[in-house]
């Protein structure tokens, strides 16, 4: 999935600048550009090849219906019907990114459309057809459950994932339970597709003339306007951006509560207590998981206020203003193309061991990322790990600067994750949770900026990558933080009988902004609407695992660059582990407990730590 905060930067000052400058040596600085465009032929050879998949795995589905009603008969038939599931699976995954990625590279071609509508039917006809086992291995009973798995060593990929059905049993539904929710999982899912078709086509984004040339300022065009040096234009940026937003508040905000309405729908037909006890309960995080990194973000809020006084009298204002907050306070003119790009992020995480090194050495070269914009192309970036049976792919926007190394080593440590995952793990334990997912892209960001940093010559450099710890702190932490405080008001608004319309998201949004900004930042009261733009908090408690994920890759970049080769081991070993744990019990195995609320105030100490590396470099 795209994410909106994979473009930030971290440097990370005190203890991690200790790492000797020998943990590079013997890294290869070969510069031959690596392909940058990708082969899918390994999925696919052709479109009928695809179209051909498609149908059979539409007829192997009788096969796993026969089984229904048998689970219970031996181990051997429980075997064969979860084998037949996860082939169904596994063959539906590599169907699907072919129709992904494809789509991608152009998506003004219909025929990718196409394939994404049919991947959409599949989708449905498996979950339909699937709906039956939970409710069944519930029936057989764990005790009987338990046996077949003693007796039969071919159960053994699948013994979490039956202990995990086992465990909500109390949200499980009957055969009839399950079967009516699998088929109403396309009407359900109206919210999201008409917030989508409002923003991506309906509402008539503005142009607007700046000194860089007019500019359409739709999704992309605002993230790149913001930026401007001129005050004056990133305010009528932001006035123009959101106020386009606020004329369909009425409408985005129906679309909104409407999706609540379908979380907590969802939470009630499960017989859960919240939306957000639902939410965490498939991956089994304890909630007050969510609730202390809340806290914990309120308690820091003083650094994060502290961080835009200096970002304030670097820009050289008096006052700062929300439209201030993205353009550079400094410059690093540095071309960064791709082959820089490799050569900067293979010397950057040789600390990773020389496994980790030569893997990613060969994956960047093995044409598996398409790299550059294009027209049609689908914009931001992404690492796909749909086809267990072939590789990872790679959609980037190379920009040639800092920015589009970083999104680099971000995307390619994602693809590192799936890689030491799909090694090690069978294809029913490979996939893990995106409470873990974010960390492997954050420590690759972090040892990349560890690694410019100790090499930068001038006072200019230091700051330029001191101001992007801040800004990944800022963006991926508080930010994603204050989003998900965001989602839990308005979700509990709704549980409590309020009435949630578009208006009443933007008051609470603002309330939040001033809360978070204080009085170093001053906000148009317009700005409230902003919860209109990002499509986060249509995924049902999604956005929070943003903040929790760098708090943890913070913890263990500390320990990779400060530590022994058990540390890095154990940070490996998360990776490895895959989804064949709880991802709470993966991290605690690894030495960090995120129930407690010394992950979040390492994080704010190292904040901390960064403004006074710059306040020394400013005096």
């Amino acid at each position: 999935m795209i994410d909106l905060t994979r473009r930030h930067w971290l440097i990370l000052s005190g203890a991690l600048a200790v790492s000797p400058h020998s943990a590079w040596a013997g890294v290869s600085l070969a510069d031959a550009p690596p392909p940058t465009v990708w082969d899918l032929s390994a999925l696919f050879p052709n479109e009928q090849a695809w179209a051909t998949e498609r149908e059979a795995i539409i007829a192997a589905l009788p096969g796993l219906l026969a089984y229904k009603g048998r689970l219970g008969e031996s181990a051997a038939t429980l075997q064969a019907a979860l084998q037949t599931n996860s082939d169904i699976s596994r063959r539906f995954r590599r169907l699907r990114a072919y129709a992904t990625l494809s789509s991608d590279e152009n998506l003004q071609s219909p025929h990718g459309q196409e394939r994404r509508q049919l991947i959409s039917d599949l989708d449905g006809k498996i979950s339909e057809a699937s709906a039956w086992i939970n409710p069944e291995v519930l029936s057989v009973g764990a005790a009987k459950i338990d046996s077949f798995v003693a007796a039969d060593p071919g159960l053994a990929r699948f013994r979490f994932g039956l202990s995990d059905i086992l465990r909500l049993a109390p949200h499980t539904l009957d055969g009839k339970g399950e079967d009516l929710l699998a088929a109403a999982t396309q009407p359900l899912g109206a919210p999201v597709q008409i917030r989508n078709l409002l923003v991506l086509s309906d509402i008539p984004w503005p142009e607007i003339n700046l000194a860089q040339g007019k500019i359409r300022l739709d999704g992309q065009g605002y993230t790149k306007a913001r930026t401007s040096p001129d005050r004056g234009e990133r305010k009528a940026v932001f006035d123009a951006y959101f106020g386009a937003f606020k004329s369909y508040e009425s409408s985005l905000g129906a679309c909104l509560a409407g999706q609540i309405q379908v979380d907590n729908f969802h939470a009630k037909a499960r017989h859960y207590s919240s939306a957000l006890n639902a939410a965490l309960a498939d991956n089994n995080i304890p909630e007050g998981v969510y609730r202390t990194l809340v806290a914990e973000t309120h308690a820091g809020l003083p650094v994060l206020q502290r961080y835009f006084d200096v970002r304030r009298r670097m820009l050289g204002l008096t006052e700062l203003a929300y439209y201030d907050l993205y353009p550079p306070v400094t410059k690093l003119d540095i071309r960064f193309d791709i082959a820089t790009s490799r050569r900067y992020t293979l010397e950057a995480v040789a600390p990773l061991g020389a496994d980790y090194v030569d893997r990613l050495s060969k994956a960047t070269m093995s044409g598996w990322m398409h790299a550059y914009p294009q027209k049609g192309k689908a914009d931001g970036a992404y690492m796909d790990p749909s086809a267990y049976d072939v590789h990872p792919y790679l959609l980037l926007n190379h920009t040639d600067d800092y920015k589009g190394m970083t999104t680099f080593a971000h995307e390619w440590g994602h693809a590192m994750h799936s890689l030491l995952a799909n090694a090690a793990q069978p294809f029913d334990t490979a996939s893990y949770a995106t409470f873990i997912a974010e960390i492997a892209s954050t420590v690759n960001e972090q040892l990349l900026a560890e690694h410019m940093y100790r090499s930068a010559k001038t006072k200019e450099a230091k700051l330029f990558y001191l101001d992007r710890v801040c800004e990944l702190l800022r963006g991926t932490f508080f930010r994603q933080a204050m989003f998900g405080e965001f989602e839990l008001t308005i979700h509990e608004a709704t549980e409590r009988g309020d009435a949630l319309t578009g208006t009443k998201m933007s008051e609470i949004y603002l309330d939040l902004l001033h809360r978070y900004h204080g009085d170093a930042v001053k906000i148009d009261p317009l700005y409230g609407i902003e919860w209109a733009d990002p499509p986060h908090f249509f995924y049902d408690f999604y956005v929070y695992q943003y903040a929790t994920s760098l708090a943890a890759s913070v913890y263990f970049t500390d320990k990779i660059l400060s530590g022994s080769a058990n540390e890095r081991d154990n940070y490996l070993g998360v990776l490895k582990a895959g989804g064949s744990d709880y991802p709470v019990d993966i991290l605690k195995r690894a030495g960090l407990d995120m129930t407690t609320a010394a992950p979040y105030r390492a994080l704010v100490a190292k904040f901390s730590r960064t403004l006074d590396e710059m306040d020394k470099l400013l005096a």
